[in-house]
């Protein structure tokens, strides 16, 4: 009996002591979740409206920020092909010229999963990264014919453990993408921690933003178009608010960038250079910017995250812990399972 007792003493003592040297905690005996890790926000462009090379550019980019040590890597709003900022620029009046745009941008968008699906996630699984990709998604479910504003979620094992589909797309980008609904409002468990994400403006909703919370969201991706000081001040705000870590990135993109083949770009400013400069940046559950913001150029910002940091912060205020007070306000998500 003795003999035995000590063994288990050995056992634990050296359990411990990998855990110490490993610095990572096992999720339901499965996923292997890093307390501190090294996260990454791409700051790119596209091939406009380009799928298959887009596709190719962002292979070779999280490559790239898996060499550089990190993790989990998160690409801008609808990176592949492009963000369609012709909604802000023609009038609906031009029909003709909206047809054509919106054809060849359905025809370069994602079905999950098809050819650029695998690509990518043969990328992260031979780079052992997570990623978030923003993306133009084809309705396969249906019609096939209308799209929606999506983000991919793709662990290091090169698995598509979900996606997001836009709630509520933005004044004229509603002539583009349809609705998202609450199947699509998730978190996932990786081995970075509990990765969730909303898209641009969405990150404005209370209710999007509490789902996320309730959820145990770790680390929310927030990619999108939106350059502004005010977006920057936007997510400090909510990752104080929601003690987490946040990605925000951003689409940089010149009108170069996009071929004169788009009778659109000539309704641009002739002396305007940058179509959107970009502004990502990484947040910490303080409120504080770790990293960037990066503005009119292309580049990865990379930061060192310590998951406990988000205990610390959330010892005075936990919005869906001891703050929640569901005595007084009860919060749902509507699925289908539930209609």
């Amino acid at each position: 009996m003795k003999n035995i007792l000590i063994s288990l003493i050995f056992i634990i003592f050296f359990a411990i002591l990998s855990y110490g040297q490993k610095g990572t905690l096992t999720i339901n005996n499965k996923i292997k979740m890093e307390k501190t890790i090294k996260v990454a926000a791409v700051q790119a462009t596209p091939v406009f409206l380009n799928k298959q090379k887009t596709v190719e550019k962002a292979c070779v980019i999280i490559e790239e920020a898996a060499e550089n040590g990190a993790r989990l890597v998160v690409f801008p709003e609808a990176f592949i092909p492009g963000y369609p900022d012709w909604v802000w620029l023609i009038p609906n009046s031009k029909g003709a010229e909206l047809n054509k745009l919106f054809t060849e941008l359905v025809e370069n968008s994602v079905s999950v999963p098809d050819n650029s699906t695998d690509l990518l996630c043969k990328a992260a699984k031979e780079n052992n990264i997570n990623v978030v990709m923003g993306m133009n998604e084809r309705n396969t479910e249906s019609s096939n014919g209308s799209i929606y504003n999506s983000l991919l979620f793709i662990n290091d094992k090169g698995e598509i453990i979900g996606k997001h589909r836009k709630l509520i797309p933005t004044g004229g980008e509603r002539l583009i993408w349809a609705r998202g609904d609450g199947n699509t409002l998730n978190s996932f468990q990786t081995t970075v921690g509990k990765l969730g994400g909303l898209i641009c403006w969405e990150n404005f909703m209370p209710l999007a933003r509490n789902a996320m919370y309730e959820l145990g969201t770790q680390i929310l991706a927030s990619p999108t178009w939106d350059k502004s000081s005010n977006w920057l001040i936007s997510m400090q705000h909510i990752a104080r608010e929601g003690g987490l870590f946040i990605i925000s990135a951003c689409m940089a993109i010149r009108k170069d960038d996009i071929p004169d083949v788009y009778s659109f770009k000539q309704l641009y400013p002739a002396d305007r250079e940058w179509i959107n400069t970009g502004n990502s940046c990484i947040v910490g559950p303080n409120g504080k910017i770790i990293a960037g913001p990066l503005e009119a150029k292309e580049g990865i910002l990379y930061a060192d995250i310590n998951l406990d940091d988000i205990i610390s912060a959330k010892r005075m205020f936990d919005a869906a812990g001891h703050y929640a007070r569901p005595d007084v306000f009860h919060f749902d998500v509507i699925k289908d399972s539930d209609k």
